[in-house]
């Protein structure tokens, strides 16, 4: 009979080389939609006519530690459904590693926020509000749901990313985050029957056409934000 631990380790975007437990730090990571999360920071960061390559990188590094990691050990440790990347790493080794990736994000975002984007500080206390609701199932787990899902890692990035830049907001940013917000609630709503389906040990076609569906929408957002940085570095 397959586990849940034979079948999420069998996801597509955990490797099949290596060590178990570096597969399983991979997986943990949910490398596609972590790259989905940043690649919304950095299209709102470019947005601006005038703008800071470091701060592009700034913002990347925040989320890509802020939800690669740390949201990604919280959920694990938070969850009510097992995870089979607990089943490599203890509670406190996740607890340690959510952490201390989220204590280095609120650092560079800090440096940024006193020195460049006050406005900064009100979204980075919206998003460290919904990592802690969301992945450790808060408040009756009010706001584990597509909904906030959508605000926290599509619509709020984007704002991120723009206000890092120029510390204000517009009507771009926002239009551009509205559609963020859209592709991420695509994205969790295919990934929701997708999950139950490989939890219970399930290859069928209906399977397969969700794991195609979220390959394109996770590689199709990362690859636009790589063809807008290419655009950006040939053009500024």
């Amino acid at each position: 009979m397959t586990t849940e631990k034979e079948t999420r380790m069998n996801e597509w975007f955990v490797p099949r080389f290596g060590p178990t437990k570096f597969r399983a730090f991979v997986g943990l990571l949910f490398l596609p939609y972590t790259g989905m999360c940043v690649s919304f920071a950095v299209v709102g960061s470019l947005l601006p006519i005038a703008f800071s390559w470091e701060r592009v990188g700034a913002i990347a590094l925040i989320y890509a530690l802020a939800l690669g990691v740390a949201a990604h050990a919280a959920d694990t440790v938070g969850s009510k459904k097992t995870k089979p990347w607990g089943n490599y790493f203890s509670k406190k080794q996740l607890l340690l590693l959510a952490g201390v990736s989220l204590v280095a994000a609120y650092l560079i975002g800090l440096y940024y926020i006193l020195y460049f984007a006050p406005l900064l500080a009100i979204i980075a206390v919206l998003e460290g509000f919904f990592l802690l609701a969301y992945n450790f199932e808060l408040f009756g787990g009010r706001f584990h749901n597509d909904f906030w899902f959508c605000i926290s890692w599509g619509a709020l990035p984007v704002l991120a990313g723009y206000v890092i830049q120029t510390n204000s907001l517009d009507l771009l940013p926002l239009g551009i985050s509205a559609g963020a917000g859209l592709v991420s609630y695509v994205q969790i709503r295919l990934s929701r029957p997708y999950k139950e389906l490989r939890r219970a040990g399930v290859s069928d076609r209906r399977a397969k056409r969700l794991e195609n569906g979220l390959k394109a929408i996770s590689l199709g957002t990362i690859s636009f934000a790589a063809a807008l940085t290419i655009t950006k570095i040939i053009f500024s």
